[in-house]
């Protein structure tokens, strides 16, 4: 979606801003992300799947900071400690990061949601929550991008450039979860005030 080059520096600067004036710890930590641009959060989602070698989905504290500090988020110690308190409300010691990322990622209004959902169903072809890059491919509309329109990419080098949004560290699977879909799209939409630009720019590039 190469529109979001333009929403990324603005985003950039709404969530610096906003950074500093929050001091809830989930909001703090949700601003440094989006401050990394459209694809911050769902970067950071990468990087703890990377560091989840047991597959179970939960980090302690020390891996959850090691996360954060390997994504180059600069929180203090103290934020990102209150950070995990607030998602680990049982004091189990232990955070399941699907159940964080959903909390970290900015509200969207049900109408974006239910687009989003449409979206990424049409590209599941095979219901287990995961598309291939040859299917994003398949479905991946450039005939309305401007700089395809114009002339300065092809449709392989717009294409590549938003599958590098889902390729965080080097890791390179092939593949985007259902959550790495939205949690890229949440960001995208933080980037978005019109909820009929969204809806135009989402239809348009997926054929919907």
């Amino acid at each position: 979606m190469g529109e979001s080059v333009f929403c990324d520096e603005e985003l950039k600067q709404r969530a610096l801003k906003a950074s500093e004036q929050t001091n809830d710890p989930i909001e703090k930590l949700r601003y440094h992300c989006l401050a990394r641009g459209v694809a911050g959060i769902k970067g950071l989602g990468r990087v703890f799947r990377i560091m989840d070698d047991s597959g179970n989905k939960l980090l302690d504290l020390d891996e959850f900071t090691k996360a954060l500090r390997d994504f180059g988020l600069k929180l203090s110690d103290e934020d990102v400690k209150a950070a995990f308190n607030r998602i680990d409300k049982d004091s189990t010691g232990t955070i399941d990061f699907d159940e964080f990322l959903i909390a970290l990622r900015p509200p969207m209004s049900n109408a974006r949601v239910k687009l989003i959902e449409a979206a990424f169903a049409k590209l599941d072809r095979t219901g287990d929550g995961k598309v291939t890059s040859e299917d994003l491919m398949s479905a991946y509309d450039v005939s309305k991008n401007k700089f395809y329109l114009s002339g300065q990419k092809t449709k392989e080098q717009i294409f590549n450039s938003f599958l590098n949004n889902f390729e965080i560290g080097g890791h390179v699977d092939g593949t985007v979860t259902k959550e790495e879909f939205f949690n890229y799209y949440a960001g995208l939409s933080a980037s978005i005030d019109s909820d009929a630009y969204f809806d135009l720019m989402t239809r348009n590039c997926w054929k919907l």
